[in-house]
This record gives C-alpha cells, structure tokens and sequence, in this order.
C-alpha cells in the first residue's frame, strides 16, 4: 500500500511538472512569435502595428534591439505620452535595466525637442546603473554610441571607472571616445597610462597610428611625450615611445638622443643605436647615420658591434659624399684613407670584405684608377672564395670596369657568368639588368626590351622600376613610327655620361637637341642634361633645362620631374622660399597624380610654417 502511494505521488509531481514545462514553452511560443510578427511589421514600416507587440515582449523579456525599434516607432508615431507611460512601468517593474529604459526614455525627449529634459534622462539613466555591475556601464556607454551622444559615453564609463575605483578600467574604449570627439590630450593621455600598464608598445602603436591622423595632434603627442619623460625619467615606456615617432616622422638626430640616454641607462651595449644607425642610412639621413655610429665606436672599443659600426661610419660618409654635388676628389680620396685604416686595424679578411670591394669602387668610378680598382676586387676575391655571393657581387664590379674601359665584350662574359650562377635571386636579377643596359648602350633595343620586360616582374622593387623606366624609354622612342637613330646616339651620350666623360657627353647632348628638339626624345634630352648639370653642381644651368621640359612639354611624362627636381633645387639650393613653394604647388594644383604629390604637400607645409 505504501510503495503504491509513492507510485502515485510520484506520477503527480511528473504529471504536474509536465504541464508547468507545457505552460511555459506554451508562453515562451506566445512571446517568441508576438518577437517574430513585430519584426515583420517593423521590416514592413508597419509601426502602428509594432509598439504593443513590442511592449508585450519586453515585458516579459529585456533586449535591447526591440527597445530601440519601439523608441523609434513611438519617435515616428509621435505617441509620446503612450511611451512615457510605459517607460514609466518598466523602470519599475525591471529593477536590472530600467536605467537603459530611462536612457532611450531620454532619447525620446531628446526627439521631441525637449533637450534639457532629455540630458536629464541621459544623466539619470547613469546615475541609475547597478554600481557594482561593471558591464552595465559599458552597455550604457554602447547605447550612447549607438544614438551619437559620445559625451554621455564618456561619462558612463568614467562613471563606471569611478564606482568600481579602479582607473585601468575602460583605457581603450575612453580613447576611441576622445579621438572621436577630438579630445587629443586625453586620448594620449589614455592610450600612454594604458602602455605603461600592458607595456605592449606594438599595441598602442597601432592605435597611435590609427588615432593620430593630423598633424597638430601629432605635436601634442610629441609634447605630452616630452613632458612625461622630463617628469618620470625612469619610466623608459615613453623614451621607446617617443623614439618610435621620431622614427616614423624620420626626425633621426632627435630619436638619437632619446636612444643615446636609453643605452646608457639599460646598458644595450649600443645595439639599439646600430639599428638606428642603419635605419637613418636607409632614408638617407646621413648625419645621423654617422652619429650614431660614431658614439658606438666612442662608447664600446671594446664590443662586439665595434668592427661593424666602423665600417658602417665610413659605408655612410660614403654615401654622403657620393649624394652630395659636385662630388669632391678630395672627400673621395678621405674615404679610400678611411677604409686602409680599417683594413689596418681589422686586416684583410672575411670581415672587412665589403670595405675592400667599396675602396676599389671609388678608385674605379671616381678616381678614375681603374687598374687599382681591379687588383684590389681580384685580391678580394681570392680572400672570400668561400662566399659565392660575395665573389659574384665582384665580378658585377669587374664587368662595370671593363664597361668603363670600353670593353662590353668582357663585360657581358662577367654579368653573364653571375646570371648562371645566380639564377632567379635578386642577385642574378641585377646582372640580367646590367646585361640589358649593355644592350641599350650598344643599340640593340630590341634584346633590350625584351629582357627589361621580363626584369619588371622581379621581385627587387628596385630592379623593376628601373627595368620599368629603360623600357619605357626604349619603347617610347623606337618602333615602327620612329626612326631609331636619334635613340642610337642618345644611347651612346648615356654611356659616355657612365664613363664619366661628361664635358664630352654634354656637347654631344647640346648637338642631340639641335638635330632632334621635335622629336619624343627632345624632353628625355634636356633631363639628362639637367640630372648631369645638378651632378656637376651647375645648378642654375640644370634649372634652364628643366625649365625648357616645363614650357614646351607641360604634358609628357617628365613635366612633374621637372617641377620637383627645380622645387628642391630652390629649396636647397638657392634658398629661394617662395619660388620653392610656387613649384611644389604647381605640382599639387597640375599634377595632382604625380608620384611626388605627398612630399610636394609635405615640403610646401614646412616652408610655410606649419607644424610638422
């Protein structure tokens, strides 16, 4: 009797749990289909049909996409009273998210035009948020986003950062809210606590990168980085952070001494300032370059980046001297004594190879002591005969000599020789490149092309650009409407201008243009004769070239050359501000596609005083 009693207990509790659960998946399906048929009048514009069923779901379940389309349906039906009334009960009766409720509450006066009581709405709303439910503010914050009111998102999240007393909360967020509302300072000032925090300085990189767009904002972040370094030396977060900008804004001297007190206090041992050294060589920054390596050489006799450093100082003085026009004879013959110091000092060994193959350059190409060039490179070779690399980089410099001694026969054997060897590496693509300008010296344009064609799909962006422009220049001015004589000795005045013969190379070109200044060749005339003028340090007669290219082609391909190689000519030059500034505008104003667009605008904002 007993055992049956418990039966039949047992089969009421199932029985009575069954039809609480049918009850409730009875409910849940009224609810859930009351949700569906709402979003059908909503996607239909239907609103009239929408608010009740949107209440009726909300009641029983908060989301926050069907209050926004009931807020916008009431907007739409202007039923505000309807809508006061409800906000009303559900702050009430959905003690968790009322304050969402009293949010959109306020967007709805906001609306209707009542702007004071609506920013009364937004601020109780915040003040209404559960104080130790952290997420509640960030949602509060996301709805403020969603209806544009950023400054009510920066007030949730701060408040929610208030309550929780903890300042690292909401970094990223309230950073993305300032620089939104270009509140620059406390953008920085956000991300840089957050860095210091995560010490993740490719994260705020990143961010920095996305955020800080113009250039006042620029100089802040470089003010601000100052300032926190002059206050918290110790902090290195803000010295890595302020070499990073300098960096990328190519200020190298400046990143310098930023690094310079980095290595010393952490005691880097100079590797840092290597790598700037050689980041300052890449863009040219010369002066720089050579600082940096110099305070290696100062600092760390004894180190391991010591050999190193000594032949960079000198590969960047080298460079300075090779950009710097006229180039002097005597700056030259400095650096050959700097290099015999080094092998000096080092000796002749796998070590200062490249010093020995760059000495022997300079003797060949800008003393004009080409039998010393060719001992040194063959007494090189037989040092590194263990780096094929290394020795296939001497045979391209032995077969420019043999070109300077006008010997193209031996030439070709030797570029031939490290394209066999060097087969599809950016190495054997160079010696195809030469091998291709050997042929367009000697007028055989035809192979030329044909090889260049190929050349500028290498991978060296380098090799293909050149590439590039030798076949433009080739097809442009041959072909079956264009005689090929004028290429011809345009090709040969080229070749002179490699063998340094260049008195005899610039009377050849005066003759060129007379015969041919109607020809397609005339503009490629006058650069040539301007690039070799600046070369010489004949500025003013590179300015008359460029010039004529200006006036008589104002729409061939050389026309924005022209204009930028004369802007930096005044710039640097002549110290001629104002004509500077005339020529980089020009370019912006005619040439707006031109390759030299972003730096013509950057140079016309410097000479004008903009902060960079």
């Amino acid at each position: 009797m007993g055992a049956r009693k418990v039966c039949i207990t047992s089969l009421y509790r199932s029985a009575c749990l069954l039809g609480i659960f049918s009850l409730w998946s009875y409910t849940s399906s009224l609810a859930q289909s009351d949700a569906d048929l709402a979003d059908a009048y909503f996607q239909k514009g239907e609103c009239d049909k929408v608010v009740t069923l949107y209440q009726k779901v909300l009641r029983k379940d908060f989301n926050k996409i069907y209050l926004r389309r009931y807020v916008n349906c009431m907007i739409k039906l202007k039923n505000f009273e309807e809508a006061e009334k409800f906000f009303k009960r559900q702050q009430k009766a959905d003690e968790k998210f009322g304050y969402l409720y009293t949010l959109y509450w306020g967007r709805m006066l906001e609306q209707m035009g009542q702007v004071p009581a609506a920013t009364l709405k937004y601020q109780e709303s915040i003040a209404q948020a559960p104080p130790k439910d952290i997420n509640a503010y960030k949602d509060l914050s996301e709805e403020f986003r969603e209806i544009d009111n950023t400054e009510a998102a920066i007030n949730a999240l701060l408040k929610g950062r208030d309550m929780a007393g903890n300042d690292n909360l909401f970094k990223m967020e309230l950073a993305a809210l300032y620089a939104q509302t270009g509140k620059t300072e406390q953008m920085i000032e956000e991300l840089l606590s957050l860095g210091v925090v995560i010490q993740s300085k490719e994260v705020i990189q990143n961010y920095f990168q996305d955020f800080l767009r113009e250039e006042k904002d620029q100089a802040k972040f470089e003010k601000i980085l100052y300032e926190k370094i002059q206050r918290q030396p110790n902090e290195t977060f803000y010295a890595e952070m302020l070499i990073w900008f300098l960096t990328q804004k190519k200020q190298f001297s400046k990143a310098f001494i930023q690094e310079r007190a980095l290595d010393r206090r952490l005691k880097y041992n100079g590797a840092k300032i290597f790598d700037l050294g050689n980041l300052a060589l890449q863009n040219k920054d010369y002066g720089a370059s050579i600082q940096s390596f110099e305070y290696i050489i100062k600092e760390y006799p004894q180190g391991q980046l010591y050999p190193y450093a000594r032949r960079m100082v000198i590969v960047a003085r080298e460079e300075q001297v090779k950009n710097t026009f006229p180039i002097q004879q005597a700056a030259v013959r400095k650096l050959i004594e700097d290099y015999k110091k080094l092998l000096g000092e080092l000796g002749q060994n796998n070590r200062t190879l490249d010093a020995m193959r760059s000495m022997a350059n300079l003797y060949a190409f800008y003393l004009n002591e080409k039998d010393t060039a060719t001992v040194i490179l063959q007494n090189a070779i037989k040092i590194g005969r263990a780096e094929s690399d290394f020795i296939d980089k001497c045979k391209l410099d032995l077969g420019d000599i043999f070109l300077l001694k006008n010997e193209p026969w031996e030439s070709t054997l030797l570029y031939s020789q490290v394209e066999k060897s060097q087969k599809e590496t950016p190495l054997g693509y160079e010696a195809k490149l030469r091998n291709a300008r050997l042929n367009y010296y000697k007028g055989d344009f035809a192979l030329a092309k044909d090889i260049l064609d190929i050349l500028k799909m290498a991978t060296s962006r380098e090799i293909a650009n050149d590439a590039g422009s030798l076949s433009l220049l080739i097809q442009d001015n041959t072909g079956l409407d264009t005689s090929e004589a004028a290429m011809r000795e345009y090709a040969a005045i080229d070749l002179l201008l490699y063998q340094n013969q260049t008195t005899e190379a610039l009377a050849a070109l005066d003759q060129l243009f007379k015969k041919y200044k109607d020809h397609s060749l005339a503009d490629e005339i006058l650069w040539l004769k301007a690039r070799t003028y600046a070369k010489m340090g004949e500025h003013q007669k590179a300015v008359d070239n460029l010039q004529q290219i200006v006036e008589k082609f104002p729409s061939d391909i050389l026309a924005d050359d022209a204009l930028f190689m004369m802007a930096e000519l005044y710039q640097n030059r002549f110290k001629d501000k104002q004509k500077a500034m005339e020529l980089y505008q020009t370019i912006l104003e005619k040439h707006p596609a031109s390759i030299y667009g972003a730096e013509a605008r950057k140079q016309f904002r410097l000479l004008r005083g903009d902060s960079l």
